[in-house]
């Protein structure tokens, strides 16, 4: 009897101690929410079907708009790749540390007034960047995909990644194809058949399935929806009958967009009639720094990659879901840059013939003006829904604007972890966006590219917005657009002239912010030959 009490008397306390262990030790890892960030490349602000497509298929993707807050207004910090993806690392404007163009950027040419800022060529490793400090605090940490933040050395482990795949690729593209073989570093075995997105998908459950007493940080970097415009067989097959049951409607595939820097700028009326010009016809570097931008949504080879991609969503989801760590994982769904409705004329003398627009112009960004490459908001607005489960309010909308600099703070914030002022100064958390909060405590979002874009004729230039307004800034000859977004979201009907007060405004913020940053401008060029680009091109070909 004695012998029972005593087991009662100790037992019972190490019972208990021990109950609470675990308790405390489940505590501890419900406050250290797994969190993926899945970024697509390239993928327009109404390529997904939530945010108003009709011909591209994303019912994940639209579902997951229901679980979490769907950001109508939110921004890449550049048009394109490179500069986005360090801001996202980093918490910092891309002026700020250099990164302002894609790796390796634009080279110069002589009829630029002015040379191309040099951009950074690797992503600063005086930089913490987020995998960094997730790591610092017990995670471990994994990156898929496109890296493009520098060649090796500079590649993912030196910063932060515990883990990647494929290794010592540092270009913006796959090696060519999504199709097997890759001649890709990491992905030899794959199967005749095989997809990349299907086959990054396999990666990432890989790792998410890894059991080491950890959370986890997995930045999902799809080389998708980027071309070469490779769509999976079976999907691409999909939508070629889905597009001859519902063939594209209405006489204007294309528009034409000018310079609106030019000295006698083309106005929309004269695009409009220019578009049917001989002089304008094809599809290249055109005259009077005009290009084509697409109007429709009928790309049945990009249909095929954006529902694979919306499938390589559906399935991490549903691994999250089988694992039961759906309630603690937080997700955030981006993309890089707005759509390729424009081609890339990197090489201005380039001539794309008519059997191979898709594999170029790969999406329509309407209703919005431009595309990747561009400071309309066709080139910077992009989609984006985050999940923050047990915190963030479900199924709702938030209008208020932020951009790719805000994901280091507000994942540090709802990580429940410190934040890093001086590191992400550039960045304010969303996270009150999540919880219902109407609006952030911001004046103004800005974008900084002294470079002239592989996607167009427009000047280097810069912008600002500032609640509904838009200011665009190019810097050739100073011209300055000024839009309201609510009013406007097409931007065309310019007010810089009619609201010269705003406009004013606008412009002394923008410079100011410069100046804040020592923003790299750009010199004179000592070769510069007063040429018209098409010229130029024809005299080159």
């Amino acid at each position: 009897m004695k012998f029972k009490i005593y087991l009662l008397v100790v037992l019972i306390p190490v019972l208990f101690l021990s109950g609470c262990s675990q308790s405390g030790s489940g505590d501890k890892e419900k406050s250290a929410p797994n969190i993926i960030f899945f970024l697509v490349d390239d993928l327009g602000w109404t390529d997904i079907g939530t945010f108003g497509s009709s011909f591209y298929e994303t019912p994940h993707i639209d579902e997951f708009a229901t679980e979490g807050v769907k950001f109508t207004n939110a921004y890449a910090a550049c048009h394109v790749c490179s500069p986005t993806r360090s801001s996202i690392l980093t918490g910092k404007y891309p002026a700020r540390n250099r990164m302002t163009d894609w790796i390796t950027g634009r080279r110069d040419f002589s009829f630029q007034k002015y040379l191309n800022v040099k951009t950074g060529q690797f992503l600063p490793y005086e930089e913490t960047t987020l995998p960094e400090t997730l790591k610092s605090h017990g995670y471990r940490t994994g990156a898929i995909g496109k890296w493009h933040l520098g060649s090796a050395p500079s590649t993912p482990d030196k910063h932060g990644f515990d883990w990647h795949i494929p290794r010592n690729w540092s270009r913006g593209a796959p090696n060519r194809t999504f199709h097997a073989p890759y001649n890709l570093e990491g992905l030899e075995d794959a199967a005749e058949g095989e997809y990349l997105t299907d086959r990054l998908t396999d990666e990432a459950l890989n790792f998410i399935e890894q059991e080491e007493g950890k959370p986890f940080f997995l930045y999902m970097a799809h080389f998708a929806v980027h071309d070469p415009i490779h769509g999976r067989p079976d999907l691409v097959a999909k939508y070629e009958a889905k597009l001859k049951a519902n063939p594209s409607s209405g006489d204007t595939p294309f528009v034409l967009e000018g310079n609106p820097d030019d000295e006698n700028p083309l106005s929309r009326a004269e695009l409009d009639a220019a578009i049917d010009d001989p002089a304008y016809e094809g599809y290249k570097v055109l005259p009077n720094h005009t290009v084509k931008i697409k109007q429709y949504q009928d790309n049945t080879q990009f249909a095929g990659m954006v529902e694979a991609v919306d499938q390589s969503f559906g399935r991490i989801m549903e691994k999250l879901e089988d694992m039961g760590i759906d309630d603690n994982t937080i997700v955030i769904f981006f993309a890089d840059n707005g759509g390729m409705a424009g081609a890339n004329m990197g090489n201005p003398s380039r001539v794309i013939p008519e059997n191979r627009l898709d594999g170029t112009f790969s999406t329509s960004n309407l209703p919005l003006r431009g595309a990747k490459g561009w400071l309309y908001e066709g080139g910077i607005r992009v989609p984006c829904i985050v999940k923050w489960p047990g915190e963030g309010k479900s199924g709702t909308v938030s209008e208020e604007p932020i951009i790719s600099t805000d994901f280091y703070p507000s994942i540090l914030e709802m990580a429940g972890l410190p934040l890093s002022g001086e590191q992400h100064k550039d960045g304010v958390s969303i996270a009150p966006l999540l919880k219902g909060k109407q609006s952030l405590d911001r004046d103004a979002i800005y974008w900084h590219f002294p470079h002239y874009s592989n996607h167009g004729m427009q000047s280097p230039g810069g912008a600002i917005r500032s609640g509904d307004y838009k200011l665009l800034e190019y810097f050739e000859n100073n011209t300055v657009q000024l839009f309201n977004l609510q009013d406007d979201i097409g931007e065309q009907n310019d007010l810089s002239k009619s609201n010269l007060k705003k406009a004013q405004e606008l412009v002394g913020m923008l410079h100011a912010w410069r100046d804040s940053l020592d923003a790299q401008m750009l010199s004179p060029n000592p070769d510069y030959q007063e040429i018209d680009p098409a010229e130029w091109a024809e005299e080159n070909r």
